[in-house]
């Protein structure tokens, strides 16, 4: 049996590749783009990046988007995290799989059944759609992904480390802060990144649940759609993917500084 990289094998991981990731490209490519139409090259320019910097709706559609996104993101990693605590550490309890179910309903739940659900439920408590409803919903979509994320670092978490931190004294709270959470901290920066990414790209959910002055990025460029995209879309896109690759190429440097800070005590250790 031949192994290694065939060119069938090469041709498939290219293509896919180019599906993937060739749009993008192509957008980043014509935000620079002096034409007003979107798919005609008329020559290079920062034309439409100047546009954007003097649209003050999309300018603040995107400043809502990124406050969602994060003060959302942050919730739901707080939340998430706990609850795979409580699914991993705590064995059976009573209602185990009604809170299970509960956190896992948004992985398998469409987002028209989740907007509308939540769109009922703020109703029924007469609650004034906007910023903070909208946060509510993000956490509810993104919390689940958070919560699988965390889990699946802790079901293979050595135990015995806090296990020998709790022998010496140290406190449950502190175990925690000090052994486990360092130590589980990429599941949740990965958890973190995930549930920020989904909020920046939902449209459904946030169309039911938001209200005036809360008008997200995918919201003002869906309603921009019937009258016809400009490349002024394609300059605040290529920002955003600018600003999530930063943030992703920086998470996975401190990520990985951290490990191997922790290979390192450790290794100290083992030799002392």
């Amino acid at each position: 049996m031949r192994r290694g990289a065939t060119w069938f094998n090469a041709t498939s991981v290219a293509i896919g590749f180019a599906f993937l990731y060739l749009p993008i490209l192509l957008l980043v490519i014509y935000s620079f783009n002096e034409s007003k139409l979107v798919t005609v090259w008329g020559g290079f320019s920062f034309r439409w990046y100047g546009e954007l910097l003097r649209d003050q709706a999309m300018l603040d559609a995107a400043w809502v988007t990124l406050r969602v996104a994060f003060l959302s993101a942050t919730i739901a990693t707080v939340l998430g995290t706990l609850g795979a605590l409580a699914l991993v550490r705590f064995g059976r309890f009573l209602g185990r799989t009604l809170f299970s179910g509960m956190i896992y309903a948004p992985l398998v739940m469409p987002d028209v059944i989740t907007g509308l659900s939540l769109l009922l439920l703020f109703v029924s408590l007469d609650l004034d759609r906007g910023f903070w409803t909208l946060i509510l919903a993000h956490v509810t979509l993104t919390m689940c992904f958070v919560a699988v994320v965390v889990q699946s670092r802790l079901v293979t978490f050595d135990r015995s480390l806090e296990e020998a931190a709790l022998d010496l004294g140290a406190t449950p709270a502190k175990t925690f802060f000090v052994i486990t959470l360092p130590l589980i901290m990429p599941g949740v920066v990965a958890g973190w990144m995930l549930a920020f990414t989904l909020s920046l790209d939902d449209l459904v959910i946030a169309s039911f649940t938001t209200g005036p002055g809360a008008t997200t990025l995918p919201m003002k460029i869906f309603s921009q759609v019937k009258f016809g995209v400009t490349p002024e879309v394609n300059a605040i896109s290529t920002i955003l993917i600018l600003v999530v690759a930063t943030g992703v190429i920086v998470a996975s440097l401190v990520t990985k500084r951290r490990e191997v800070e922790r290979q390192k005590a450790e290794r100290l250790a083992l030799q002392g």
